[in-house]
């Protein structure tokens, strides 16, 4: 019986079915003197990769599949890779050809052979760059570079970097405090253990992108802020609170913008107007939460359905509650120690914890592992 591998490197896939041979191959190539394992977690892509990587492992035993279903996210699966692995020393590469590869044996000498806690890819260090990047890319990657320093206290050069390796031991102290949000994993593990790691940067350059199409967007930036929001306030407040709120806020000037457009505009009454505005405000803030709060348990389908009927009754409690709880307080205050704003404060700070509370319960309930 063969020994388990030395490396085990960890590729987060969606979609990248074209990439998947050529990498695989490179990395042969690269790791032509190590005792190595590719490990392709796939977020279930319709374009076949994980079936693809399982034609590969029937004639290469090095390659192995991790297919999730009804979940997603690039943090997730680098960390239920490496802990699908045996292997002490564990690397995370993108399937897109964009890392040098050919650095991986150098990682690896620097963590095994010099003692350090992690190596990474670097962009930004002293013979690093990003080829052919558009300014105003550059300008968003430094951005968020800076961005990084209010959760993390080593100096990084290239913190959002995800091409590195790790010692075992180090996924081990981080695993039970990472965030799982978003996609810089590096980062994450960096704010989740205790203690200073002992790293190196080694420089390559970044490659333009051979097939597929980027998963850079709007809401991956948006995944990015939420990330650093829980390794900063998460221990206090439960980080989907803070959009969950914060989305909450954007309804309320949806509701009087339509209870004005109904009341006042349209000349219909305030009852209608009220009615109008609340239904359209409790809908755009189940969509917004849908695409933005619960981005790894979006709801599709009939689930939308399901969820909005859900999240409807769920938030029409919460006002009931919100109405109590504000009215008890205002007309039990006979000595004006508290006053309308705060008993109006008080209710909506209810309504808000009730409708937060129950719908991630219910609305968004946690998928079953597959």
């Amino acid at each position: 019986m063969s020994p388990s591998p030395e490396l085990s490197v960890i590729v987060p896939t969606f979609n990248e079915r074209e990439n998947v041979p050529e990498l695989v191959r490179r990395l042969a190539s690269a790791l032509s003197r190590v005792d190595w394992e590719v490990i392709f977690v796939d977020d279930d892509s319709p374009d076949g990769t994980a079936a693809l990587v399982r034609e590969l492992a029937r004639k290469d035993p090095r390659v192995r599949v991790v297919q999730r279903v009804n979940r997603r996210g690039l943090s997730t699966a680098c960390v239920e890779g490496m802990l699908a692995s045996s292997a002490p020393y564990l690397a995370v590469i993108d399937a897109d050809l964009q890392h040098d590869e050919r650095i991986l044996p150098d990682l690896l000498a620097a963590v095994r052979d010099e003692g350090l806690d992690v190596a990474v890819g670097s962009r930004y260090t002293e013979g690093g760059g990003t080829k052919d990047w558009a300014a105003d890319r550059q300008f968003v990657s430094r951005f968020a570079t800076t961005l990084s320093r209010l959760v993390l206290k080593a100096d990084l050069k290239d913190p959002m970097s995800g091409f590195f390796l790790l010692r075992r031991e180090v996924l081990e102290e981080a695993v039970h405090e990472l965030s799982g949000i978003g996609f810089k994993i590096l980062l994450d593990i960096f704010a989740s253990v205790p203690r200073p790691l002992r790293f190196r940067e080694i420089p390559y350059t970044f490659r333009p992108r051979q097939a597929g199409e980027s998963k850079l967007d709007s809401v991956v930036a948006w995944e990015y802020l939420i990330m650093l929001l829980d390794k900063s306030i998460g221990r206090y407040v439960p980080i989907r609170f803070v959009p969950f709120a914060f989305i909450g806020g954007i309804g309320v000037l949806v509701h009087m913008a339509v209870l004005w457009v109904v009341f006042q505009a349209m000349d219909r009454s305030f009852v209608a107007g009220q009615t109008v505005a609340t239904l359209v405000a409790m809908t755009s803030n189940f969509f917004l939460n849908n695409m933005f709060t619960y981005r790894d348990r979006r709801l599709r389908g009939w689930g939308l359905l399901r969820g909005w009927v859900s999240f409807t009754l769920a938030c029409s409690l919460g006002a009931v509650a919100n109405v109590g709880i504000a009215t008890y307080l205002f007309q039990s205050d006979a000595a004006g120690d508290i006053g309308w704003v705060l008993s109006a404060l008080a209710g909506i700070i209810v309504g808000a914890v009730w409708n937060y509370a129950v719908t991630s319960v219910y609305t968004w309930s946690k998928p079953k592992a597959a």
